[in-house]
């Protein structure tokens, strides 16, 4: 049934399985907002490498507002991710059977502020960054924190970098020699396809969800966001109305 499908996605007792799907639908969001919030703020959200080394070059040019700006971006992504791990562990001791429902519905709430208001929020700054890049920073820090510890650090999905620097091993490892063939198992140089596999296809969700997030801030605007929020809150309410989900 659907609705059990989507409950284990974020269910307490966890699989590779699980984590996998949900970690291609988070990669699909995450590829949205940051593709789609570029056209819409002019900075991709996620890019905390990019950011970091905005600083560098600011306090060099001796553009320190846009460096303050750049600082409070980052610091906007860590609350996320500090907020993310808050709320999990909390909720781990007070609902254990729903340990990541309440950052889901908070990313979602976020979501929904983004796109029904966002454009509002842009005549808002502190300093010269808007409140909409701030809430935008700190949905990724919120979402990637998320995945990051339901998968015990196995899956991201707000950057790609460490994805791609993987697929590169794996692929040198695949198109690797072995000379001899009387090479122990154990010292063979093996691709592990399994690997290889699950960050291809959450760089694909990623990409996909770019383009997704980029038509509908070109065309639509700021609501583009409100399908992204919805998805998140299906995800949640399947797990807490999932038969049994109370007692198990």
């Amino acid at each position: 049934m659907p609705v059990d499908y989507l409950s284990r996605l974020t269910d307490h007792q966890r699989t590779a399985r699980s984590n996998l799907h949900l970690g291609m639908v988070l990669a699909f969001v995450a590829g949205a907002l940051n593709a789609g919030g570029f056209l819409a703020i002019g900075l991709y959200t996620s890019h905390m490498t990019g950011l970091i080394s905005m600083v560098a070059d600011e306090i060099v040019l001796g553009q320190f507002v846009l460096a303050i700006s750049a600082v409070l971006a980052v610091g906007s992504f860590v609350s996320g991710a500090a907020t993310t791990a808050l709320l999990v562990n909390y909720s781990h001791r007070r609902w254990p059977r729903h340990p990541y429902i309440p950052s889901l519905l908070l990313e979602a709430a976020l979501l929904l502020i983004f796109g029904l208001v966002g454009r509002r929020l842009l005549q808002h700054e502190i300093v010269s960054l808007s409140m909409t890049a701030i809430l935008l920073c700190f949905a990724m820090g919120l979402q990637n924190a998320l995945i990051t510890k339901i998968s015990n650090a196995e899956i991201r999905t707000t950057h790609l970098t460490g994805l791609l620097t993987d697929i590169g091993i794996e692929l040198g490892k695949m198109f690797y020699w072995n000379r001899t063939a009387d090479v122990p198992g154990e010292q063979r140089v093996q691709a592990n396809l399994a690997k290889l596999h699950i960050h291809v296809r959450l760089v694909i969700c990623f990409f996909v969800g770019g383009l997704c997030g980029a038509l509908g801030f070109k065309y639509v605007g700021f609501v583009t966001t409100v399908p992204l929020a919805l998805t998140l809150v299906t995800l949640a309410l399947a797990n807490l109305i999932r038969p049994g989900s109370q007692s198990r």
